[in-house]
């Protein structure tokens, strides 16, 4: 099996999952999960969070947000030397216009990583609902036509892994920060 039918297969089978032009409910429920794991919202509720929470919440909410921002620079390393385009459409101009580049998927990444670090520092039921949610942010990427299935699958996978590098190494870098800022972040 050449690379060229293996990319081929991937568009046929996203052309199949797409909703993008389908009006109705299936439609809106894809848009609603695909915009759910924008990094402006995550580092916006984030931050906003860590001024209301308690110590055990702001480590979460710390761990995930240095975490969101190593992980963009992987990916964005990771679009910029391979450069695929992004499937064909209209829906998903501000991405399009923002980041034209499809592989991996950047929503996909960020929702795994989420969960991957949630399962470690979030209590129980927010790692299941985010375990729940993150495979349908990936979904509905593709469902939206913005990416492909083997985006948001090397997306996932992508998260998946740093989210794990980076729970071994949160400790250290935490102990950094507090040392930098001079007063401990939780």
């Amino acid at each position: 099996m050449s690379l060229r039918s293996i990319l081929e297969f991937d568009a046929r089978l996203s052309s199949q999952l797409r909703v993008a032009e389908k009006p109705g409910f299936l439609r809106n429920l894809a848009a609603f999960f695909a915009h759910s794991g924008d990094s402006w919202f995550w580092a916006v509720a984030l931050i906003s969070l860590w001024f209301f929470s308690n110590s055990a919440w702001k480590q979460w909410e710390v761990v995930e947000f240095f975490g969101m921002l190593g992980l963009a620079g992987v990916v964005l390393a990771i679009k910029f030397l391979v450069r695929r385009e992004r499937p064909e459409g209209e829906w998903g101009g501000i991405y399009r216009n923002t980041d034209p580049h499809s592989f991996p998927s950047g929503h996909a990444a960020r929702s795994f990583l989420i969960a991957v670090i949630a399962s470690v520092l979030a209590p129980p039921w927010l790692a299941v609902v985010l375990w729940i949610w993150a495979p349908l942010v990936a979904l509905a990427r593709t469902a939206m036509g913005v990416h492909y299935v083997s985006d948001v699958v090397a997306g996932a996978i992508l998260g998946i892994i740093i989210g794990l590098i980076g729970l071994q190494v949160y400790q250290p870098m935490i102990d950094w920060l507090t040392g930098l800022i001079g007063f401990p972040l939780w």
